[in-house]
């Protein structure tokens, strides 16, 4: 698989702040990428960088094999952008805002009329594209901020934490929507967020904190280094489970009645249940999440 988006030794400083300190990764064609950090991390600023937006200070970029700061026009033509913050005029309707933002492009005007139609369909906005954006619910907000980033039909569509403050039914609907792009069209999705459940759905995840790259790699291989799985146990007698791990050498943490062990993998708990059998009331065994990786690596919760 080729890379849609190369980045190396990418730095950005404003006065004696580094905002972004020689960074380095890639983003295969087609792929769902997934770039994390708290704020203040440098995600904002690694992103008005590469979506031409920012100059920097060093470093090259790549993006559909046009070269940062020589072939910018080709780079914003092969990119789409959701932003945060709509761009939208709220008291224009979707279909009006869809011309507005579409004309910035170029097109003619069959070209575009053509453009905005499959932009709407594939954002599913046709049914409200005659309404005031203003008037409209977040998610249908979103999905018409969704429906003027694919005007162009990008190659890469940026989304900076496209679900903020919908409901999780709303969530739900522009995740499908988003997955849809990808799988059938190929798009190459550049995601932020600060819901890790959505992180966990990402091919490939970059996390960075202060401007620094701190890990990289599949969701389940970040979990594997970075998080623990935990065996949960109540027993029906807490002084004979207590004895027995002791003497097999086994550390847990007690929290009331309930027990407590760390595992280096999930199947390690079956020797310990096997052990514990006819002392067990309530039993579990709890996955490392993506949370747990982000609060290890970044020693804060993510932060919307």
């Amino acid at each position: 698989m080729s890379h849609m988006i190369e980045v190396t030794n990418l730095r950005k400083a404003f006065g004696a702040l580094q905002a972004v300190k020689q960074i380095d990764f890639y983003v295969e064609e087609g792929s769902l990428f997934a770039f994390l950090g708290p704020n203040g991390a440098g995600k904002s600023t690694t992103i008005d960088m590469i979506s031409t937006q920012l100059k920097q200070d060093e470093g090259e970029v790549m993006i559909n094999g046009f070269r940062l700061g020589q072939e910018d026009e080709q780079i914003r033509s092969s990119i789409g952008i959701v932003f945060q913050d709509s761009l939208l005029d709220p008291l224009l309707t979707v279909e009006e805002n869809l011309y507005v933002r579409g004309s910035f492009y170029k097109l003619g005007r069959q070209e575009l009329k053509a453009a905005i139609k499959v932009a709407a369909e594939t954002a599913n906005v046709t049914e409200f594209l005659n309404r005031p954006y203003g008037k409209l619910s977040g998610g249908q907000r979103r999905r018409a901020d969704i429906a003027r980033a694919l005007i162009n039909t990008p190659k890469v569509l940026f989304l900076d934490e496209p679900t903020t403050g919908l409901d999780p039914q709303t969530r739900k609907s522009v995740w499908e929507m988003i997955l849809k792009l990808k799988r059938e069209q190929g798009m190459t999705v550049f995601l932020t967020t600060h819901y890790m459940e959505e992180a966990v759905q990402a091919d490939y995840v970059t996390i960075i904190d202060h401007g620094q790259v701190l890990a990289k790699g599949t969701p389940l291989e970040l979990k594997k280094r970075y998080a623990l799985d935990y065996l949960k146990i109540t027993p029906a007698r807490a002084d004979e489970l207590t004895e027995l791990l002791q003497n097999e050498g086994i550390p847990f943490d007690k929290i009331d009645d309930m027990f407590r062990i760390k595992l280096d993998s999930t199947v390690d708990a079956i020797p310990i249940i096997d052990k514990c059998k006819g002392n067990i009331t309530n039993i579990e065994v709890v996955n490392g999440t993506m949370d747990d990786v982000f609060i290890n690596l970044t020693g804060a919760e993510v932060r919307s």
